[in-house]
């Protein structure tokens, strides 16, 4: 079943204006060159529009909607390829609201709906999907805790107020909120990763002490994975769109033997695949993102997204190999647009497990 509310068009609508109008394939590409952290502008512009409180509630300064429905807006981001907090920010938004405690959110919500920054971090060097094996811990010191591990591909590190950090403390796992203001500058670093759209960091916290008022009271880990899933697959799914923009825009304007060459079958056909995927994916997501609303149970809510995760690494990471493909050597430049989406492709696919992995989580939850 999909279920595409009222609000989930007007959000999409919209996002994809926004994108359009505000953050252009060139305007990214200045990003990139220019190694700006943060697009100030345009994050504000986004904090006006409200979507960073879009799952807060409204006593909170929120809009006191539902994750679903930040859907629309991430895959509009995606198919403009615009890198923002946004992500990061959402899904330590979604920490907070299902293991805070109220005094927690009362802190916090108000400040990340009005702008401030938050990432999760989680994945560690070892690189396991698992996030049973983390390593991190918290020990006890001085009446407070201490952290022993390293945190990698944190995102939006550099420019956040908080971090949300999955460690373990007497043998269990448990999220620790850390003032990024406690973190000595020299222990964040940037790392390099495929895709430059993505400002992502390393983060040594040995020895960085906390209070255990930091330690939130919930342990759920499984509804943040998920979480991250579905976004993710937002992000890609709006990916596949762009990349067939770039490749029908191509297709329409490159001649060869006086011919356009999207007349000829051998490129006609795979475009074809091509929009046959990305409507997939699309249906994958929202049918997902329409449990998370229903608050289905927890397996087939799990399923679902899982199952659009799968669908968009498969899906995407094909889309941007033929978009490179179909531009000729030209697609092997840094200055085709087309690399751009295979390399957002690819980030997409390994992040929280690639479709082989997806795939042996979803034997066990169907048979």
């Amino acid at each position: 079943m999909i279920q595409f509310s009222e609000e989930q068009a007007m959000l999409l609508d919209t996002a994809q204006a926004f994108c359009q109008q505000q953050a252009p394939i060139a305007q990214i590409r200045n990003r990139i060159e220019g190694d700006q952290a943060l697009d100030q502008p345009l994050w504000q512009a986004m904090v006006e529009l409200g979507w960073l409180g879009i799952t807060i509630p409204e006593a909170q300064g929120g809009l006191g909607m539902d994750l679903a429905d930040t859907v629309p807006i991430i895959e509009a981001m995606g198919r403009q390829l615009v890198a923002s907090p946004m992500l990061a920010t959402t899904l330590a938004i979604q920490v907070l609201k299902t293991n805070g405690s109220d005094q927690q959110q009362e802190e916090w919500f108000p400040k990340l709906a009005a702008g401030d920054i938050a990432s999760v971090a989680v994945t560690e060097a070892g690189g396991a999907w698992d996030l049973s094996l983390t390593d991190c811990e918290l020990q006890d010191y001085e009446g407070g805790l201490i952290f022993k591990g390293t945190k990698t591909f944190v995102q939006d590190a550099a420019v956040s107020n908080l971090l949300i950090v999955l460690a373990r403390y007497q043998g269990a796992l448990r999220w620790c909120l850390v003032d990024i203001g406690d973190v000595p500058a020299s222990n964040i670093r940037r790392e390099a990763v495929i895709d430059e759209t993505k400002k992502s960091y390393s983060i040594d916290l040995s020895d960085v002490c906390v209070s255990r008022a930091n330690v939130l009271p919930g342990t759920d880990t499984l509804t943040f994975e998920l979480a991250t899933l579905l976004l993710l697959s937002a992000e890609m799914s709006g990916g596949i769109e762009g990349t067939l923009a770039v490749i029908v825009d191509y297709l329409k304007t490159r001649k060869q033997f006086d011919q356009y060459i999207g007349s000829y079958q051998a490129l006609k056909h795979p475009t074809v695949d091509i929009l046959m995927g990305a409507e997939m994916v699309r249906s994958h997501l929202y049918h997902a993102a329409t449990l998370w609303r229903q608050s289905a149970g927890s397996a087939e809510l799990e399923s679902a997204v899982r199952m659009a995760k799968c669908c968009a690494s498969e899906q995407f990471a094909e889309a941007g190999d033929r978009g490179v493909q179909f531009h000729g050597g030209f697609g092997f430049t840094y200055e085709c647009d087309a690399q751009l989406f295979l390399r957002r492709a690819l980030w997409g696919q390994y992040q929280f497990g690639d479709e082989r992995y997806q795939r042996q989580q979803l034997a066990a939850l169907l048979w």
